[in-house]
């Protein structure tokens, strides 16, 4: 069942009681304000990760020689790799200091083992290096999630039912915050309880992966990248 912005604001006036419920409409000032409030809150849930439970698979296809790819919504790489063909290879990701801060020679095209994602306005820049060296099919598994909607929008294509509810919640403190009144306690321990729980859904992969010349699965650097032929 579709469930709009508008929807949404609405019910969580109702739920902060600063409308009360068959007593009152929400108002059109009231409605602006809130999809205020609702875009403030959507966009500061990505400084927290843990509050976006959502990981997706989003692939495009590299520009040769192009090292840099902004994605929009993407707050979190969890895996990134390419494909020639049917055959998968790793890439790993570095900190800004070995990407940014650390020798190299800037123009070699071949095929790119490492990146680097940035946040920046409304989604990351992604850096990859070496560059492309040629089309290659880029797939990244990470955390998206909307920063803005429109009145009319049906966020449940993009958000489960309990995430709305959660969103109605924290909506609801914000609206209450905004008109100088106390969120009810009751709802307030809800919305807590609501939030904890949340912080449990997909959480990232925090596994270490070490990288080894004597393992079944090397690194792709400059001592592999012009041996011909497949490797082990």
């Amino acid at each position: 069942m579709a469930y709009s912005a508008l929807t949404l604001i609405t019910r969580a006036y109702y739920l902060s009681q600063v409308v009360a419920r068959e007593l009152q409409t929400v108002t059109g000032s009231q409605i602006d304000d809130g999809l205020f409030l609702l875009n403030a809150l959507l966009d500061f849930k990505g400084t927290d990760l843990r509050l976006i439970p959502y990981f997706r698979e989003y692939d495009f296809t590299a520009v040769q020689g192009q090292e840099l790819y902004f994605i929009e919504g993407l707050y979190f790489i969890d895996t990134m790799t390419f494909n020639i063909g049917t055959v998968r290879y790793a890439m790993f990701d570095q900190t800004r200091k070995q990407y940014f801060g650390t020798p190299r020679v800037d123009n070699v095209q071949s095929l790119p083992f490492s990146y680097r994602p940035e946040r920046v306005l409304n989604g990351m820049n992604v850096y990859v290096y070496f560059l492309p060296a040629d089309t290659y099919e880029f797939k990244i598994y990470g955390k998206f999630a909307l920063n803005e909607v429109a009145l009319t929008q049906d966020m449940s294509l993009t958000y489960d039912a309990f995430y709305l509810e959660y969103l109605r919640y924290a909506l609801a403190e914000y609206i209450c915050s905004e008109f100088g009144v106390t969120f009810p306690d009751a709802s307030m321990a809800k919305y807590k309880q609501m939030e904890k729980k949340l912080m449990e859904v997909s959480p990232a992969d925090l596994s270490i992966c070490k990288r080894s010349y004597f393992s079944g699965n090397p690194a792709l650097d400059w001592q592999l990248v012009n041996i011909p032929g497949w490797q082990p």
